[in-house]
């Protein structure tokens, strides 16, 4: 199960499963990122 994220911009994002991790991925996005929309898959695929 991935659970962890590196955005290119360098900010390290962390969920308890792969529901919170691309939870609060798409949070980062919409707050620092709001032109970039990525899917679920997309999201699990950048993940480890």
């Amino acid at each position: 199960m991935k659970k962890r994220l590196t955005c290119p911009c360098g900010v390290y994002v962390r969920g308890t499963d792969e529901d919170d991790l691309v939870e609060k991925v798409r949070q980062h996005l919409g707050e620092r990122h709001p032109d970039h929309e990525y899917s679920r898959d997309e999201i699990l695929f950048m993940a480890y």
